[in-house]
């Protein structure tokens, strides 16, 4: 591995709480816009005179956006500089929020999303390495406990700020909202956030071209078809099958192009750091976990047990506020322990809680419900942050920002395909349940039972990786370079 420059001197305590007061700020407005609008798409429906699919590109135009942007992040930053590629996708934002205030057409509805979303592709990836540039390695845990809190939290806020916006104004205050969160952040950043020198014009390599398409359309493909899939019938769509195999063969050409060229976009080689690769492997198992129950419970408890939308909704935001309340904890265990014993902890808890759903049967009570969804927190608030902290830690701290970046890609691919796979199962097996006589609601429960089972099963096959991470004050066996061929 080549030894990484060394770290600038670090800001004084005052500042570097100043540094995570702004990002935080940044990172809410996003994060809660994110789900905010889920409970307008009725509206939406009704005053624009849409259908379904098209008020769906409410949520589908952001995430696709942001997932086609976060590759540049990388060679923005080291080309402008994290402060001013930071500024300016919130910059961004604002100016999304402000169109989407002002939108006269679902058109610039959508227009303005697909801003948004790109600010948001910028700012993500950047947000952590910007908290990494100001805090030594042993209290990052801490202070990404408290960045993985507001990431947790904010989106399962954001469907009750925006159903209590929408009911007391319209849906113009859905994105109005965000201008005097996201004007506070960058006012703070402008004035506190680290401003490392850019890259001179002359001296930076040139920009990535090849990769960058190749990437956006690979990411933005596979995104636009998980999105499409909403059942069983899906897999025989002609389209559906098209931008798969595009999205595959455009990703395939892009791992190719970039570990033979001499600056790409995305530094692949990170991944010969045994931490780094270890924490993806544990972030993609968490995303499969952590989306998988939220398409499954509401199936559990709405159509089979029969209980309200109430219910599921505070049973998911339990979920949310115990992982968020437990995530600076997570977060202080990192830094005196390391993360082998905290990251497998929090994933044996969300394994034997989601296992325990299936083992429980369609028949569990709502309080064993409430504790299980409980216990699932407290295991994803241990394990969230501590695990992509420590593999972050990891690398070099000039590829910081391409490493959140895969992180964050990786993750929201995993969960979309974890939503396509439970979603299309749960289907097929409840209808070949129903063929054979059994009434729906008991088909159903069957099929719940074994996705809970499956799913708890994949997050405990996830520990034994959790404990090959070193011991404190051990070191893992060395990596390959990490530099391009020149």
């Amino acid at each position: 591995m080549s030894i990484p420059p060394s770290p600038a001197p670090l800001a004084p305590p005052v500042r570097r709480r100043l540094v995570v007061a702004t990002v935080l700020l940044g990172t809410l407005s996003v994060s809660l816009n994110n789900t905010a609008l889920n409970p307008a798409i009725p509206v939406f429906i009704e005053v624009f005179g849409i259908d379904a699919v098209a008020a769906g590109w409410v949520l589908t135009a952001f995430m696709i956006s942001m997932g086609m942007t976060m590759p540049l992040t990388g060679y923005l930053g080291k080309r402008f500089g994290a402060k001013r590629v930071y500024l300016a996708g919130l910059a961004l934002f604002l100016g999304g929020s402000l169109a989407g205030a002002l939108a006269p057409s679902m058109a610039w509805v959508i227009a303005a999303r697909c801003i948004q979303g790109v600010a948001g592709g910028l700012m993500i990836p950047l947000s952590l390495a910007l908290v990494f540039e100001v805090y030594p390695k042993e209290e990052r845990g801490r202070v990404g406990g408290w960045w993985g809190m507001a990431v947790m939290l904010a989106p399962a806020a954001g469907p009750l700020v925006g159903g209590v916006l929408v009911e007391l104004s319209s849906w113009h205050a859905l994105f109005a909202f965000n201008i005097p969160l996201g004007l506070a952040g960058w006012a703070i950043g402008w004035r506190h956030l680290p401003a490392a020198p850019a890259a001179s014009a002359f001296l930076a390599p040139a920009f990535d071209w090849r990769g960058f398409a190749l990437a956006s359309l690979g990411v933005g493909m596979l995104l636009a078809a998980l999105s499409r899939f909403k059942g069983a019938q899906a897999l025989a769509d002609p389209l559906n099958t098209g931008l798969l195999l595009g999205a595959c063969a455009c990703l395939a050409l892009f791992v190719r192009a970039e570990l033979r060229h001499p600056a790409p976009l995305l530094n692949l080689r990170i991944f010969a750091e045994p931490a780094y690769s270890l924490s993806v492997a544990v972030v993609a198992v968490q995303s499969v976990g952590m989306f998988g129950v939220v398409v499954l419970l509401p199936l559990l408890m709405q159509d089979v047990q029969g209980h309200g939308a109430l219910a599921t909704g505070a049973a998911l935001c339990l979920t949310a506020l115990c992982a968020g309340m437990v995530s600076p904890l997570g977060g202080r265990l990192l830094d005196r322990h390391g993360p082998r014993a905290v990251v497998a902890a929090g994933l044996l808890c969300s394994a034997l809680a989601t296992m325990a759903f299936g083992l429980a049967g369609p028949e569990a009570p709502l309080w064993l419900i409430l504790a299980l969804m409980a216990a699932r927190g407290i295991g994803i608030g241990l394990s969230y942050m501590p695990v992509s902290t420590a593999g972050l830690n990891a690398i070099p701290a000039p590829l910081v920002t391409e490493g959140a970046a895969m992180n964050n890609i990786l993750r929201r691919v995993a969960a979309s395909l974890a939503v396509v796979a439970v979603s299309i199962y749960y289907e097929l097996h409840r209808a070949g349940l129903m063929v054979q006589g059994l009434p729906p609601a008991a088909a159903s429960g069957s099929a719940l039972e074994h996705l809970f089972i499956a799913i708890g099963g994949l997050l405990l096959l996830a520990v034994p990786l959790a404990l090959l991470f070193p011991k404190p004050g051990g070191a893992m066996p060395p990596a390959h370079a990490m530099t391009s061929p020149q």
